[in-house]
């Protein structure tokens, strides 16, 4: 759970698995609302545990892209289930959530 921890790493791993080799920007705009610090500090965190690799193309402009090791593979294939589960249950999800931020209003 340590390797996935976090809002944005799941987010990053589907997207890097869903199309392949993927570029900063792409990611960027994919996984929406991240900053560029949190999903350059993610990225860096997901190679180091060796999940992601960076392709630098060392180009001018700056070419560089992200792809899935083989252990990231798995990894994402894991996650294939969860991401099932949530799109199967979004109604009672999002319910229990609007239930909890009443909740959570009250008691302010």
């Amino acid at each position: 759970m340590r390797v996935i921890a976090g809002k944005w790493k799941p987010l990053i791993l589907y997207f890097v698995a869903q199309d392949g080799p993927t570029r900063y920007g792409e990611l960027r705009r994919a996984v929406r609302d991240v900053s560029d610090k949190m999903l350059i500090q993610q990225l860096k965190e997901l190679e180091a545990d060796g999940l992601v690799k960076r392709t630098d193309y060392k180009e001018v402009p700056p070419r560089v892209d992200y792809s899935l090791t083989p252990l990231g593979h798995s990894l994402a294939q894991a996650l294939v289930p969860l991401c099932s589960w949530g799109t199967e249950h979004m109604a009672d999800v999002s319910r229990v959530f609007a239930e909890r931020e009443a909740w959570n209003a009250k008691g302010r």
